[in-house]
């Protein structure tokens, strides 16, 4: 892949990433929500005015564009994998942002997708 390529894939995980933490940030404000049109609507207009919900809405709408972008410049089998690198964003972030664990058994994962992710960005595929 192309630095521009490459520039897309990441700004793209990174947004999708940013989205989770932000939707997260609007969810800590509404406690859990129930799993029923009961719980929805009760927790619906509390989601909807907490800036987290739009912000990771929007952060979704412009990574899915990206994304598009991403996919007309490289094979899928090759971009896709790489989502795996927000599990890494995602895991420090939550740790640092909503005091989550950074567990040996998550750090070993984390290890095993970096891994994962070098192999597949040597991979010489083409498009």
């Amino acid at each position: 892949m192309n630095p521009v390529t490459w520039a897309l894939v990441i700004s793209g995980v990174l947004l999708n990433a940013t989205a989770q933490l932000l939707l997260k940030a609007a969810t800590s404000a509404t406690g859990a929500i129930e799993p029923s049109w009961a719980g929805l609507a009760t927790a619906g207009p509390r989601l909807l005015s907490h800036y987290g919900a739009w912000g990771g809405i929007a952060c979704y709408v412009v990574s899915v564009v990206i994304w598009i972008l991403a996919l007309s410049r490289a094979p899928v089998s090759v971009v896709y994998p790489l989502l795996s690198i927000g599990y890494i964003v995602n895991a420090i972030a939550a740790a640092a942002l909503f005091q989550e664990s950074l567990a040996p058994g998550k750090l070993l994962g984390i290890a095993v997708i970096v891994l994962g992710v070098f192999i597949l960005s040597q991979s010489q595929t083409q498009p």
